[in-house]
């Protein structure tokens, strides 16, 4: 490989994840890497990082506006990637797709609408919901076969709801790892579209689609949809760079698109990163095609690892199949754990993943496993999760 994914890192100084991990159990050995929240365990594209190095050579750190060479890699990047053609005024730079994903939800909605959403699904969606003085409504997915569905008529009776006015789309969707079909997502589209229901649609993790998947995104489903609709991008996941807190979000609507920047201004923010992270946008989308292909080769691999060794050493723990995202959903329902057992069992053998019911009751009894590590990192996690599970 042309670049390096197997040299296991120590992030215990600068890294919120390992801190937690410090705190949950402060005498954790040190060569336990913790595989919870979803960043990578790998270093930066260098073509990012010596881009950013010689950039700060030169650069007066000043207040930034973007070029027109970031809109131009932005734009571009999701025409190839993505299939649709987006106008650069449709584009506004926010510090983080949870951010924005509060910013919607206050400026779509009044105190007392409800918002759908999709459990189990990423928790700052109940947040962002919640603490604001929405009304939560939810709309489980639908396990068969040991795959996730969405309820469409779950989805139709909340969508005709009066009060009901957003719909937050995980996709793909984070905890589970679905890739929804261009079908499913005009069926979703049609919904809402019908119900007058605007879609914010967390596409965070697009660019993180495993072999025989196909990613559709919600902006290439006709102009109606696509109207209706805010399209949240990011380099945080597909680049790891999560620090920079530098997100894309589209809104292709005029009249949205000026409710969203009143809604910025009440907080003080404006249309804008910072100098170094508008940087790396146009350095990530111009210059990271190649190690973002062998990144998804490495979490492929760690993926199939995954379900070759818990299939041969821990045939109760369901792996679910990984359609995107670099994060596995394990099923330990089979056996028989509690929530404080689950807990207390993963502490013992030093695992930390995330527990599968922060992201809802309907994830109780799994857990989130983050594959975006050193293939060594990862066996040794699935040697101690077998001990675990065989502990008397």
């Amino acid at each position: 490989m042309r670049y390096d994914f197997e040299t296991v890192l120590n992030r215990s100084r600068e890294s919120s994840k390992w801190a937690a991990m410090k705190e949950k159990k402060p005498q954790v050995p040190e060569y336990i890497t913790p595989l919870s929240v979803a960043d990578m365990e790998f270093r930066n594209a260098p073509e990012i990082t010596e881009g950013l190095r010689e950039y700060l050579t030169e650069a007066v750190l000043g207040y930034p506006r973007a070029s027109e060479e970031v809109y131009e890699a932005v734009l571009s990047w999701v025409s190839r990637h993505y299939g649709w053609k987006a106008a650069a005024e449709w584009l506004v730079f926010t510090p983080g797709v949870v951010n924005a994903l509060f910013q919607a939800v206050r400026g779509f909605t009044e105190p007392g609408d409800g918002v759908i959403v999709m459990p189990p699904v990423y928790y700052p969606f109940y947040n962002a919901v919640t603490k604001n003085g929405r009304v939560l409504r939810t709309c489980p997915l639908k396990e068969e076969n040991q795959e996730y569905k969405i309820d469409f008529d779950k989805l139709k009776q909340l969508a005709k709801e009066k009060s009901t006015k957003l719909l937050l789309l995980c996709s793909p969707h984070n905890p589970v790892g679905r890739v929804w079909s261009k079908e499913e997502l005009l069926e979703v589209g049609r919904i809402c579209c019908e119900n007058q229901v605007f879609v914010v649609a967390d596409e965070i993790h697009c660019d993180l689609i495993m072999p025989g998947y196909t990613f559709s995104s919600f902006a290439g489903l006709g102009k109606e949809i696509q109207e209706n609709a805010m399209i949240c991008l990011s380099l945080s996941k597909t680049f790891n760079l999560a620090g920079l807190s530098s997100s894309c979000i589209f809104i292709p609507d005029k009249n949205r698109r000026e409710i969203f920047f009143k809604e910025l201004s009440k907080t003080a923010q404006m249309n804008r990163l910072t100098s170094i992270g508008f940087q790396a946008v146009r350095l990530a989308y111009t210059k990271g095609e190649a190690w973002l292909s062998e990144l998804l080769a490495v979490i492929w691999e760690n993926h199939l690892l995954v379900k070759d060794y818990l299939g041969n050493f821990c045939p109760d723990i369901g792996v679910r199949n990984l359609e995107g995202t670099y994060l596995q959903w394990l099923d330990l329902r089979k056996l028989g754990w509690n929530r404080e057992e689950q807990e207390r069992r993963m502490l013992e053998e030093n695992l930390f993943f995330d527990e599968g019911y922060l992201f809802g009751d309907e994830g109780d009894g799994f857990e989130r496993v983050n594959l975006a590590c050193p293939k060594t990192v990862l066996e040794q996690s699935l040697e101690r999760l077998r001990r675990a599970v065989q502990k008397k």
